[in-house]
């Protein structure tokens, strides 16, 4: 399930970045989150199909995530540090469980790939008590995320979930090459969706919330943001290909 899983989020990572390397240098297209570049594949010769593949890639990696947070297969303990590792998990496989459902409903043409984007979840819980502070906090969180996805480009410390003794000396090069890119990409991303989720908070109001589309867009309306698009195309493409190491390499317990 997991391989699997990793495989089916490499191909969308991979495709995320490639639109959004298309629409930096104007060769069609603009920037889009996971759920536009799963619309993207059904309008391939045999969509229908690689939607269903691709579906049920994600729901296998959703359903691991959620195995991983029960019953704590990376041994991540009971103690708080632990519990919040394990709420990350549950989270993830909820996001992923998401994306596997828009896939299957563009498939068997239930709908045309609508998903409730984070402008809509956020003016959700803006209307229960104490929204502006829970939407605040998540904006924090984010941040708090995308810096943790470069201390672990820096440190390496996606290595430490890879059966690293399997790897050959240039295996192991590239794997760090891609890791730190890929993950690099991600902490501006986060970073920016965070920054955008907090001032969304400050300020009372839903519309300026943004996702990973609205980040990419938002990076693409700046001073060279050609080039800054580009670049996180680059990153989000080699994102992809380090969930291709994982699905090859992932120690999976």
């Amino acid at each position: 399930m997991a391989r699997f899983g990793f495989t089916a989020r490499a191909l969308v990572y991979m495709l995320v970045g490639a639109l959004a390397a298309a629409a930096a240098f104007g060769a069609g297209g603009r920037a889009t989150d996971a759920h536009g570049a799963i619309r993207a594949m059904g309008r391939q010769p045999f969509g229908t199909l690689l939607l269903f593949v691709v579906g049920l890639g994600l729901a296998a990696y959703a359903a691991w995530r959620v195995l991983q947070a029960v019953l704590d297969l990376d041994g991540k303990g009971s103690d708080f540090e632990g519990l919040l590792a394990r709420a990350g998990f549950v989270v993830s496989g909820l996001v992923h469980a998401g994306l596997a459902f828009s896939a299957f409903s563009l498939a068997i043409g239930l709908r045309h790939g609508r998903s409730f984007g984070v402008r809509a979840w956020t003016t959700r819980i803006m209307d229960e008590p104490f929204g502006r502070w829970m939407v605040g906090a998540a904006g924090l969180a984010v941040m708090g995320s995308g810096v943790y996805q470069f201390y672990k480009a820096w440190k390496y410390k996606f290595e430490e979930d890879l059966r690293v003794a399997r790897m050959t000396a240039a295996e192991r090069r590239w794997a760090r090459r891609v890791g730190r890119i890929g993950l690099g990409a991600r902490g501006v991303t986060f970073g920016i969706i965070g920054w955008f989720l907090l001032h969304a908070a400050l300020d009372v109001d839903p519309r300026e919330a943004r996702g990973m589309k609205g980040a990419l867009r938002v990076l693409e309306r700046q001073d060279h943001g050609q080039w800054l698009l580009g670049a996180v195309a680059l990153g989000l493409t080699a994102y992809g290909v380090l969930s291709l190491v994982d699905a090859r390499f992932r120690k999976v317990t």
